[in-house]
Formats: C-alpha cells, structure tokens, sequence
C-alpha cells in the first residue's frame, strides 16, 4: 500500500519564494526525508505509529505559507560525499534551490532532524513513563481501523533494527546521516550539533560501532523496505479490541458531559497495540500457536520451489498447542535455563510473522519442535519428556535450500547416534560408509511421520575409521529422480556432498555431480576424515574437484590433485588443497597441502588454482611438485631451487624443506599464484 507524498501547492503568494522552494524540496524528496524521520524516530513507538509520525514530521516541518525565511548557512553542507547539501536555517528566506544538493532541502533536511528527535526529549518536569510531549502532540495523517507496516525483511533487517532501538536518538541519527544521506563524521557532527544534539561528536563516535564489520551490508539494509515508511502494508486492528474501545469511548463521553465536559480524545490510529509496544515489531501472532503457518502434505508436488517452505507439518503432538506455546514463547526470549545454540551467521532474533511449523513430537525421551521462519532459518526447540534437565533451542540457517540442501534436519542426538526428519520429497533412504566405497549402501527404516531410524555419527575425535553419510532419492513426481549424499557436520542440515571430476582434454570446465557413483566414491573415501575440521561452522555443501593428474618423477606412477570447498549458509567457503599420492589403500587419506578461508578458489567465481608440495620418491630423493587448473599453460619456480615447465603439472628436483614460490600463467596471458 504506497503511501502517496503530498502534492505541491500552487497558491503560494510570488515573494515568498523560500517557502516555494522548501515546499518544492519536500515534494521532490518527501520518500527520503519520511526514510531519515522513521529511523531517527524511537522503535519504541511501534511500527504503525512510527510510520505516521515520520510521515507527520515531514508534512509538518514546511513552514506556514505566509512566513518568511533567510538564507543563512546549514551545517554540513561542504562535508558530504554523494548526498543532498544544505543551508542552515533562520528566521527568514532559503538559497535558491540548486537541484537535489540544494539549500532548501538541506533546510528541510534540518527542520525534520529536529522535529524527530524531539520525540526523545523530554522536559525535567515531565513524567518518565510518559512518551515525550512531542510524541503526544496530535497529527496528520490519520489512519482508522488499519494497521500500517513496513515491508518485513529478513533477519539481518530486524537484527539491525533491533540494534538501532537500543540507542538514542543521536546516535540513530548520526548513523542514518552517515548511511542514508552519505555525510562524513565532521558533516554529520556539524549538522547534529545544529539540530541541538548535545554531544554530537559521542553520538557520532557510537554510530560508527553500528553494521560492522559489514557497513556496506549495513547501508543496503538501511535502504530496503523494512526502513520505508512510504511502501506499507495493512492489516486490521484488533476487531474485538475495537468493539470494547467504541463502547468504553460511548461511556466516556456520557461521563464527561456530566462531570462537565471533560474530555479525552483516543485516536485509534496512533494508539499503542501489543504490536507497538514491542521495539523489535515483533507481532502478538507471530507468538501465536494458532497462527503457525502448515502446509499441505501434497504441496510438495505441486510447486516450484521446493525447499523448506513446501514441507508439511508432521508428528504426534503438532495439535498440541501448549508445547507449541513453550517452543515460541522461549524463541521470543529464551530464559537462562534453556540452552541457545546458533550456527555461525545466524541470529537468534524472534520471528518477524508466524512461523511455519515442520514438526512437533516426541523423539528419543524428548519433545521436539521444529520451524522455519519463512525465510533464513530452521528453529529446533527441544524439551525432555521427565527429569530435570533443560530445554535446548537451535538456530540454523537454511536460505536458498533445494531439493538436497533441504533434504533433511536433524531432530534429535543422542549419542553416537542422530535422526533425521526427512522432506516428503525423499523416496528413498540409505547409510552408508565412505570409508568403505566398495561396500554398497545399507536400507535405512524411516517412520511414517518422516524421522528415521538412529544413524552413526562421524567421530568427532580419535580414530577416523569411518565417515556415515545419508544416500537419499528423490522421488519421480519432482522429476528429480536422483540419488545423492548428505552427511552430519554437526548442524541442523547436513551438507550435501558433490564431486567434480577431472577435466578433459580440450573439453569445457565440468560442473559438480551427485557423488555417488565410484570416481566420486573412491575420492571421498581418501578425504572424508578432512571434514573434521568443517564441523560446526554452519556448512551447506562440500565439493571435491578432481582439478589434475599427474605423471611422478621415477618411474611414472600417477598422482592425483582436489580441491575440497566447503560452502557455508552465508556465504564465504573454505578450501583445502589435497594431494592424492600413490596409496596402498583406497582410504589412505589424502596430504593436505593448502588450507585458505573466505574465498572464492575452486568455485564458479574462481576456476582457476594452483598448488605445490614436497613430495620423497622411492629413491629417497625429493621433489617439489606443483599441478594447476585446466587453463594453467606454464608452471615456473623461484626461491632455493629455479625452473619452469609447459602445461599444468611440474616436477623439479629440490631439498626437502626448500622454499619455493610457484606462479602459473594462464592461456588468456593472467598470472597466477599458488594457494597456501
């Protein structure tokens, strides 16, 4: 529902051009000046509340038509960079308008600051526990009967509001100039200080510890729907509520007339709800057990996007609307006896709408709730059946999962041992060891409401004689009728395992497959035990790309080169170069000879690798061996030992702890460096 910006007057008397202009400013720019007002604005006020009073802010701080204005200098106007500079204002009479960097909206700029963050002031006098007078004073515009909300965003938008509602006013000011209207610390101080802040330079100093490290992040947030108040959607008030406040309003009246005219005026518009009350704008519904949202059993079917969203509610107690209760009621602020638990990059925030319930029954002594927020997370709540001990609560992310990704979460742990709630798209389900490729996969029983039967868990230390992973096949009716690998690394969703094989000559890049089938088998069985180090740190999927094969020096026997990448929920991916020797076992692992977080290497985003390592022949000698990716031409090594060979692989005699620094050229004339 867009909320549609005043339309310019025209009946302005000729000489009182600096009201035109400033009534012009407002206009061009009324969408940015309501943006600045509702985040300057106390959370505290609610959505709906803070939506009509930034848009009553703006509306109110053009002058009256028959006033007059000077044109004196506005703070911050030389010290911005990409954004509207101002004039200060006085008494009479605005610059002309020089397009959007103009004196006139920097004026109105200005009047807006001030009229916002007066809704945080509050004379000595005034009572604590009432909103500042600003706050109470009555405004246009009006809405009757509906609930006004900006458009909800993820949880990265609620996470960053929430944070701006934990400090004043100033400082939620200092950042959104900064931010939204792109002034450097000494603008945004100078302009501060003009709008009567008293300390600007603190307010300053404390919006820059706001979106870090991700301030970029931080400004694109800023600039979405969750912070604009002129994009809005609806929803009723409370009807019954409504009811009651008609009636006592009717009785109120009746009261005031005989005790002799006094008289209250509620305007329901920009009365606080439970809604409003809450600075995070976390709805009363969202808490809700009735309102948990249930897909159909054959939604899954029937739809494109199959993912989280398409899952169906399932278990024995998913009508039982106490333990459903519990579970939101400890999402919304978990008390210290429950245990809170997040997967790097996730947030614990509560729900922004009525979640999505997947789950709710009662597995391996404990009672078992699981949600999905409709957007990045998967929630696990978790209490046991008798005893004393405590409740757990679990937080993973799961945005963009697929028919794989989303395949599985894990319901319960005991043990040694873990189950798993399965999609309803999965047809079939097995285990298997990829410690053992040779041996085929063994039937896995899966109960009728979808959790399976207890399946090992990799070892967390000790030994690594074993790796279980789920194979799971999707059902025809997606036409996806395919098998594929997940494994538990310690999260909510186990990651999907790939495998990319060895280029071809002369042929095109391959892309990652399903690794079930035996190059892919024997690959994973000689690196499974590398995914130790990935538990726990929220991983989505895990690619092992045979990128070359080398011919060793004496005696001609092969060698192999992967490059493992792990990708994480949100985002960022680490990488292990592995180094595939002759091996008198297909398990002997694999030598890992780089390890690199937080790139883009042996992705779609960085096809091109090059790696080396000391490596003892049969002879007792050594050698330094380097392999590179398909578009690798020239191999070269400088340092203790010099060479260079055509093509992707190199073999160069060397001491054994010699250091060598390894460049590549590529076929399109790029130099490359070897990964650590």
């Amino acid at each position: 529902m867009p909320i549609h910006q005043p339309q310019q007057r025209t009946d302005v008397h000729p000489d009182r051009t600096g009201v035109q202009q400033a009534e012009a400013a407002l206009v061009e720019h009324y969408p940015r000046l309501v943006r600045l007002a509702y985040v300057v604005l106390p959370p505290a006020l609610g959505r709906h509340r803070r939506v009509l009073a930034a848009h009553a802010v703006v509306q109110r701080a053009l002058p009256a038509a028959g006033s007059r204005v000077r044109n004196p200098r506005v703070p911050g106007q030389s010290r911005r960079s990409g954004a509207p500079e101002g004039t200060e204002p006085a008494p009479e009479g605005v610059e002309p308008e020089q397009g959007p960097s103009g004196a006139a909206y920097g004026w109105m700029r200005l009047r807006v600051l001030r009229a916002a963050l007066s809704h945080e002031r509050r004379p000595r006098w005034w009572p604590g526990r009432l909103p500042a007078p600003a706050a109470l004073r009555p405004a246009v515009p009006v809405v009757w009967g509906l609930r006004l909300f900006p458009r909800a965003g993820g949880v990265d938008e609620l996470a960053l509001d929430r944070a701006l509602s934990t400090v004043p006013g100033a400082v939620r000011a200092a950042f959104a100039l900064q931010l939204l209207e792109g002034l450097d610390e000494s603008g945004a101080r100078e302009l501060l200080a003009g709008a009567a802040v008293a300390d600007p330079a603190d307010a300053v100093r404390r919006a820059a510890r706001l979106g870090r490290p991700d301030r970029a992040g931080a400004q694109a947030m800023l600039r979405s729907g969750e912070f604009d108040p002129c994009t809005v959607q609806t929803r009723p008030s409370d009807l019954l509520r409504r009811r009651h406040r008609v009636r006592a309003v009717a009785v109120a009246a009746a009261l005031c007339v005989v005790a002799g005219g006094l008289a209250v005026a509620v305007d329901e518009g920009t009365r606080p709800t439970d809604d409003d009350r809450n600075p995070a704008g976390t709805a009363a519904p969202a808490l809700d057990p009735a309102g948990l949202l249930r897909t159909s059993a054959e939604r899954w079917a029937d739809t494109s996007r199959v993912d989280f969203t398409a899952w169906p509610a399932r278990g024995g107690r998913r009508g039982d609307g106490e333990l459903l209760g519990r579970a939101l009621r400890a999402w919304s602020g978990p008390p210290g006896t429950v245990r809170v638990s997040t997967t790097p990059g996730t947030v614990a925030v509560p729900p922004a709408q009525p979640p999505r319930l997947l789950f709710a029954g009662e597995v391996d002594g404990a009672a078992v709730v699981l949600f999905h927020d409709g957007g990045v997370r998967v929630v696990r709540y978790a209490e046991p059946l008798s005893g004393s001990g405590a409740a757990a609560l679990d937080f993973a992310r799961t945005d963009d999962a697929d028919v794989t990704t989303g395949a599985a979460v894990v319901v319960s742990r005991t043990g040694d041992s873990a189950r798993f709630l399965l999609a309803p798209w999965i047809a079939g389900s097995t285990t298997r060891d990829l410690l053992a490729p040779n041996t085929p996969g063994q039937p896995l029983k899966v109960g009728r409401d979808g959790v399976t039967a207890p399946v090992p868990r990799p070892a967390a230390g000790g030994a690594c004689d074993s790796w279980p992973v789920l194979q799971l096949r999707s059902s025809g009716r997606i036409v996806e009728k395919h098998a594929f690998l997940v494994t538990d690394l310690g999260d909510l969703a186990p990651a999907h395992l790939t495998y990319t094989p060895k280029p071809g000559r002369g042929a095109p890049a391959r892309q990652p497959r399903e690794a079930t089938g035996t190059e892919a088998l024997l690959a994973w069985a000689r690196t499974a035990c590398s995914l130790r180090t990935l538990s726990g740190s929220g991983v989505r999927a895990v690619n092992n790309w045979a990128f070359a094969e080398q011919k060793l020096p004496e005696g001609g026997s092969s060698a192999g080169w992967l490059c493992t990448r792990a990708d994480t929920w949100r985002g960022p991916g680490r990488v292990l170069v592995q180094f595939l020797g002759p091996a008198t076992s297909p398990t002997d692992p694999a030598a890992v000879v780089a390890d690199r977080d937080d790139t883009a290497l042996c992705s779609r985003f960085g096809q091109h690798v090059l790696a080396g390592t000391h490596w003892k022949a049969a002879s007792g000698r050594w050698y330094v061996l380097a392999a590179g990716s398909r578009a690798v031409t020239r191999i070269e090594a400088t340092g203790a030992v010099r060479g260079a060979a055509g093509g992707p692989t190199f073999a160069l005699r060397a001491p054994r702890d010699a250091a060598v620094e390894l460049t590549a050229s590529l076929r399109g004339g790029e130099t490359l460096a070897a990964v650590r």
